[in-house]
């Protein structure tokens, strides 16, 4: 029986990782040295109150302000990726984080950490829709739905390892969080410098697909399309719940004793846990509806944070991120195929930049309330209100895409029925997007 269980392994990972163009897995390499960077936002919120001892409300203001930048860049990168390019803007937009972050590593005054800190979340979201666009240009529809998983399941190896890791590095000095992204960060650029071709469609190209198709790729035409937009604002509400697992929770886990290595334990039991059972679960939900898979996630999501207001040991915290990691498992891949229907190739920068912005702009709300209520409120005010948001996000999503005339059942990994998609998940969330 063990021995029929081997090759199934087998076959299922050669159907996921096989026939993708050389240049997918050179960006997907770059995501995952990205990602293995990704100390500072994770971190941020708790080097703000425990080393640099502000409050809990500051610390929600600096993330804020880490968004607001990051609502910037997503829209301004999504234009520039569609302008001058998806390589240039990515090699602009890292470069220009690795400065930044290496920057707010040394910066002492509060005025100055608040403003770098949004101008590292504007260069570092501005490659993200020039990810996702040149990851579309790559890979032939039929195989983007596994391609644009895969990225997902990287975004997560390298989030896991690196909130483990970062704890460890925190103990021997905060500025080595600031250096190592930086440094990372430089590392990504140079893998697309050498390796990726640019992939923009030259502008005669362009011209004619609106032509042929009557539609026009202008900031405004996205925002006239009434169901991607309404599917932008649901997302955006989710994204002030999954936000506070790297704000809200790191200063409640600070507040009640808790060390940087621990709180580093228990947020990288989400990475570890999408990367265990992301492509098995996502198998599990072939045939379900979108609606439904993004109604469920969606409330696990908010209510697994809503459980934190009862935690009060390692393990009980530990318990809430599994929970809530549940909930992403399944909010991902039915909200990957569900942008991918809702977005028209011609626009693929503009459109990611707006589903970005989603998150972006999360980034900014999602902090600071976060930390106002912790601080005016108390904990179970805070994480009481994740529950509420994420049960009115549930019924949003459940709304939108049950009155479409025939959903679409969510693919299996390694199937490929979509004809595309436009935007990872970051997580969502924690701190994990870009």
């Amino acid at each position: 029986m063990g021995g029929a269980a081997v090759p199934d392994v087998r076959q299922a990972v050669r159907e996921t990782v096989s026939g993708l163009p050389r240049a997918f897995w050179w960006l997907w390499t770059s995501t995952l040295i990205n990602r293995l960077g990704a100390f500072v936002v994770t971190f941020l919120a708790l080097y703000l109150t425990v080393e640099r001892g502000f409050s809990a409300s500051y610390a929600g203001l600096v993330a804020a302000l880490y968004g607001l930048g990051g609502s910037f860049g997503a829209v301004g990168g999504g234009v520039l990726a569609d302008r001058i390019g998806r390589r240039t803007t990515m090699l602009i937009a890292q470069l220009g984080a690795a400065v930044a972050t290496a920057a707010l590593g040394f910066t002492d005054s509060a005025f100055t950490i608040a403003a770098v800190a949004c101008v590292v979340g504007m260069t570092s979201n501005a490659s993200r829709p020039a990810l996702q666009a040149m990851m579309a240009d790559l890979v032939p529809a039929e195989d983007r739905v596994r391609a644009f998983s895969l990225n997902y399941w990287a975004i997560n190896i390298g989030f896991g390892v690196s909130s483990a890791a970062a704890g460890l590095i925190a103990a021997e000095g905060y500025v080595w969080l600031f250096l190592g992204s930086a440094f990372m960060t430089v590392m990504c650029a140079l893998v697309i410098y050498a390796k990726v071709p640019e992939t923009l469609p030259s502008t005669d190209s362009a011209r004619e697909t609106e032509k042929n198709d009557g539609t026009g790729t202008g900031l405004t035409d996205v925002l006239r399309d009434r169901r991607f937009m309404s599917l932008v604002g649901l997302t955006f509400l989710l994204g002030t719940v999954t936000q506070q697992g790297s704000t809200t929770l790191s200063v409640d886990m600070g507040q009640s004793g808790y060390s940087a290595k621990e709180y580093g334990l228990v947020i990288g039991l989400n990475g570890l846990i999408i990367v265990l059972l992301q492509i098995p679960v996502t198998r599990m939900m072939r045939g379900r509806s979108q609606a439904g898979l993004l109604a469920a996630g969606t409330l696990l999501m908010g209510w697994g944070f809503g459980l934190t207001a009862f935690a009060g040991s390692v393990g009980f915290y530990a318990l809430t991120v599994t929970v809530w990691t549940l909930g992403e498992i399944m909010h991902a891949p039915a909200s990957m195929s569900a942008v991918a229907e809702l977005s028209p190739a011609q626009a693929r920068g503009r459109y990611q930049g707006m589903f970005s912005l989603s998150w972006s702009a999360a980034s900014f709300v999602g902090p600071l309330a976060g930390g106002f209520a912790l601080d005016h409120w108390g904990s179970g005010v805070a994480w009481g209100s994740c529950a509420v948001v994420g049960t009115i996000a549930a019924v949003g999503y459940g709304t939108l895409l049950r009155t479409r005339s025939a959903p679409t059942p969510v693919p299996a990994a390694g199937s490929s029925p979509l004809a595309g998609r436009a935007e990872e998940q970051p997580v969502r969330r924690a701190g994990r997007q870009g």
